[in-house]
């Protein structure tokens, strides 16, 4: 008995570690992705593309993380070529089309919907891991879905929206499709070390843009002209900075270790809550209250995102 208790005492901590560890990344990733709306909405305005705004912001987090991340790989070139695959599928669809698409799709519905359509990569995250490993999701796994999809339904209450542009919802399912990529290929056994994969995927994603943008598959504009910005007039590099340091360069690499630890499923699920971080950076940045409904169902999405993360862990229990 003596020598069973030792064991487990000796199994828990590293379990209760990695949770904490991949549930802190992921929030955090989630709070600083949340911001993303808030600074890119004055540079759309001022007249930037959403081509030229995800090319600058990932060009930026990709040359801030790259040093750092060669020095990581500690002169293993060679897995930059046996990762290529991998690499290629985050920069081009979790990184540049993802951001894209979304951009994109506010400039014709609201962001609300928009976020309601980026989000449904999380059924589609699901639907993979159940195709891969051939069985469904558990049944405390299903009401989790059913519970935090009701949750994100109330908080962006999309009955009110009427009149949708079917270009902001071809844009909005494209975004649910590269952001699922993103989860899926993070969720991977890497070679690499983190900030190596993050910072050389970033960068393929902005060379991705940038040749569509110079073959004139997306426009590529910019206004270098002072934006307003929480009531004040702020230089144009001002809010790319911000977008380049906090909603890419941390929460790319912060969301990537997140889905390391704690899987594409749950980690799908609390990528969630970027949600109600939008809410309130939008509450404190732009003084957008948010409504009693909404913090209701802040609060059933969370349940619902605590629910997912128990049923993925009896499951992996077994």
């Amino acid at each position: 008995m003596a020598e069973a208790t030792a064991e487990t005492v000796d199994v828990a901590p590293p379990r209760s570690r990695a949770a904490l560890v991949g549930w802190t990344a992921a929030l955090v990733s989630a709070c600083a992705f949340g911001t993303a709306g808030a600074f890119a909405k004055p540079l759309l305005v001022a007249g930037w593309s959403a081509g030229a705004v995800v090319t600058v912001r990932l060009g930026l987090a990709a040359a801030m993380l790259l040093t750092p991340g060669l020095i990581a790989l500690r002169g293993r070139w060679h897995l930059l070529l046996k990762q290529w695959r991998p690499l290629l599928a985050y920069g081009v669809f979790g990184g540049a089309a993802a951001q894209v698409a979304f951009f994109n799709a506010v400039q014709y519905v609201p962001v609300g919907l928009a976020l309601l359509m980026e989000y449904l990569a999380i059924l589609l995250v699901v639907a993979w891991v159940a195709v891969r490993s051939r069985r469904l999701p558990s049944r405390l796994t299903q009401v989790g879905i059913v519970v935090a999809i009701t949750g994100l339904v109330v908080v962006l209450d999309p009955t009110g929206m009427v009149g949708l542009d079917l270009r902001g919802v071809a844009w909005g399912l494209l975004a649910a499709c590269g952001l699922a990529v993103y989860f899926v290929i993070s969720a991977r056994p890497m070679e690499l070390p983190p900030l190596t994969f993050v910072s050389v995927g970033l960068a393929v994603g902005t060379v991705t843009i940038a040749i569509a943008g110079v073959v004139g598959l997306m426009p590529l504009r910019a206004s270098f002209i002072d934006v307003v910005f929480v009531g004040l007039t702020v230089p144009w590099w001002a809010p790319l900075v911000v977008l380049a340091l906090v909603a890419a360069a941390a929460a790319y690499a912060l969301g990537f270790v997140g889905v390391q630890y704690l899987g594409s499923t749950v980690a799908s699920f609390v990528g969630l809550t970027e949600v109600l971080f939008a809410v309130a950076w939008a509450w404190l940045l732009l003084g957008e209250l948010p409504g009693l409904a909404q913090l209701l169902g802040g609060l059933v999405l969370l349940a619902g995102v605590a629910t997912v993360q128990r049923g993925q862990a009896a499951a992996d229990a077994r």
